[in-house]
């Protein structure tokens, strides 16, 4: 759907399979998917060491607490630096290989030109096609898109508004928290691994009470990663083939569709709530050591 490959276009427009291998090894989809990979592994960490860190300042459970924060903190610092790097930038050049439309609406920028600058913080205005306030560094745009410092970024106004992403304000800004977040995340568990070969981790309760807050951040991350791929592929529901509008069936009703949105809402929803309420419950019990000692005194 990003970036499709390995297909051919038969007469009466249906899309059939050209290139098995082509499509089995689709570059964006390898990309995609080991960032995808990388970031699960964080969110996990960040978990595993939230929980260590909630232990140890509550003094309980302190031998697993140990082990919970040591093994949180060593995988989200390695799944961190990873999905940034090369999982991330990988998926970034592609997108400015593949979607240059798309990149210049994640960046804010209307206007071509090389030696392009990373817009950090800025507010996107497209009725006066400009980015407001802007904080940039420079040529980081063109050095993390292309590779080169002399390279050409292309802006939104060198495209037909027609093949605009629908909502550049909310990628923009979905794009910005993902990789805001994402440098966090690298932050955070850099820290704590400082303070972990320091031998001064566990002792050091704001350090502690950081890795216990933080742990939405992956969420958030990921949910704004996701953002980011879906609304920057649009207007097109198969890349560059197919447009969004032309993707509703005449035999399904707008009431049907909604419908079957709300289902689903609600579905999840319930399930989301039986999640927190077990995890809740399981983290209040605690670790059970009555397990294994008494198969210890079996064997």
């Amino acid at each position: 759907m990003q970036h499709p490959v390995g297909h051919r276009v038969a007469a009466d427009g249906s899309l059939l399979l050209a290139d098995f291998w082509a499509f089995l090894f689709n570059p964006w989809a390898i990309a995609q998917y080991a960032h995808n990979m990388t970031s699960t592994v964080v969110t996990a960490s960040f978990v595993v060491a939230a929980l260590g860190a909630f232990y140890l300042l509550q003094r309980k459970h302190l031998e697993q607490a140990r082990l919970f924060l040591k093994l949180g903190t060593t995988a989200g610092l390695i799944s961190s630096v990873l999905v940034a790097f090369p999982t991330g930038d990988v998926q970034a050049k592609h997108v400015a290989r593949y979607q240059p439309v798309a990149l210049a609406a994640m960046e804010g920028r209307f206007e071509s030109g090389p030696r392009a600058g990373l817009n950090m913080i800025g507010q996107p205005n497209v009725r006066e096609r400009r980015l407001d306030n802007p904080v940039t560094v420079p040529l980081a745009l063109s050095v993390l898109a292309f590779g080169h410092t002399s390279s050409e970024v292309q802006g939104l106004n060198d495209f037909p508004e027609r093949d605009w992403p629908d909502n550049i304000e909310l990628l923009y800004y979905a794009f910005h928290i993902m990789a805001g977040l994402g440098t966090i995340l690298i932050a955070i568990m850099a820290a704590a691994n400082l303070l972990a070969w320091l031998g001064r981790l566990e002792k050091t309760g704001p350090m502690l009470w950081v890795l216990m807050l933080a742990f939405p951040f992956p969420y958030i991350a990921v949910i704004a990663g996701w953002l980011t791929t879906e609304l920057g592929r649009q207007p097109w529901l198969v890349y560059g083939l197919f447009r969004t509008a032309q993707g509703s069936s005449p035999m399904v009703s707008g009431g049907t569709a909604l419908f079957t949105l709300l289902g689903f809402c609600g579905l999840y929803l319930v399930l989301g709530v039986l999640f927190l309420f077990l995890i809740a419950r399981e983290i209040a019990h605690g670790p059970s050591t009555e397990t294994p000692r008494r198969e210890a005194a079996h064997a």
